[in-house]
């Protein structure tokens, strides 16, 4: 539309100077401006004209042809064409795309939390004329991506209880999003990054739940913990008991008559040779009698 403007501001301006021959038929100024205004419209016009046959597509995009209805599935990569002026050049950014969206979804248990979420994906460069078919624009194509990435969010969470999504298995969540919106995105003409679960955030009365059972958990731990020592503690006493009465009982089945004897009278020799005075009986009471020692003062 801009373009033939242009034509016909050029056309009308050129006619008017080359019509007007003398000063007397027109104002002085008339053919001046009309020159002017002729040599500006004729360039703005050439200069239209030259960027409907010459087209640049930028880094980091690509260019889907259209010509009278008919999308070329040749995508045209970053550089400087020519076309007819026919064609409109459509162009998408094959760039990296980051979706963040915090999204109102349940568990298993049928409990509400809410969670951030981050999907990362880019445009396949050679299905862009695909896209462009059955999409349309880069805003309906994110439309398409954020409510299907919403409904598998919520689709998924569906099978885990919650100890789980906020757990140990919140990396496994986050790998079967990521895989099942790769399923799906790909026939589209997207490739899936990343899916990250950046945040997730959970009812006052659930959160407080929660904590008071990690606080049970911790707390039976440490019960669990001192049973296991108090347990350690009393086999140690049970083996050192058991060590002492085997001991007990090897030393009483070696001190037989003999050996009970021949130790009476070491003891009965030594008490003879102290300078002390004394009276020692012996025996009187069968051999397991020890001797009887008198002092003075008995």
């Amino acid at each position: 539309m801009s373009s033939l403007l242009s034509a016909i501001a050029a056309l009308v301006s050129w006619i008017v100077f080359f019509t007007i021959k003398s000063k007397e038929q027109a104002h002085p100024l008339v053919r001046p401006l009309s020159l002017v205004i002729g040599l500006l419209s004729s360039l703005i016009f050439l200069w239209q004209m030259l960027a409907r046959f010459a087209v640049i597509i930028p880094a980091g995009e690509v260019g889907v042809m259209e010509s009278l209805g008919q999308v070329d599935q040749n995508t045209l990569p970053p550089g400087i064409y020519f076309v007819n002026p026919f064609t409109d050049i459509i162009t998408y950014s094959t760039r990296l795309q980051d979706i963040k969206e915090t999204v109102d979804t349940t568990s298993k248990e049928g409990l509400s939390f809410k969670m951030d979420v981050s999907l990362q994906y880019r445009l396949d460069p050679a299905k862009a004329g695909g896209v462009f078919q059955k999409i349309g624009s880069s805003e309906q194509q994110q439309e398409i991506i954020t409510s299907r990435f919403r409904s598998l969010i919520r689709q998924i969470t569906a099978n885990y209880p919650l100890t789980d999504i906020y757990g140990e298995k919140r990396g496994m969540i986050a790998q079967n999003l990521r895989q099942s919106m790769a399923n799906q995105l790909f026939p589209l003409g997207f490739i899936v990054e990343d899916a990250l679960l950046r945040n997730i955030i959970l009812p006052d009365n659930i959160q407080a739940a929660i904590q008071s059972k990690v606080a049970m958990e911790q707390e039976t731990q440490k019960i669990d913990l001192e049973i296991q020592k108090a347990k350690k503690e009393a086999e140690r006493k049970l083996v050192e008991a058991r060590g002492t009465a085997n001991a007990q009982k090897v030393l009483s089945e070696g001190l037989t008559d003999k050996i009970i004897q021949l130790k009476t009278i070491e003891a009965t020799e030594k008490l003879g040779q102290s300078p002390n005075s004394k009276i020692i009986i012996v025996g009187g009471g069968g051999q397991k009698t020890l001797p009887l020692m008198l002092t003075d003062d008995k």
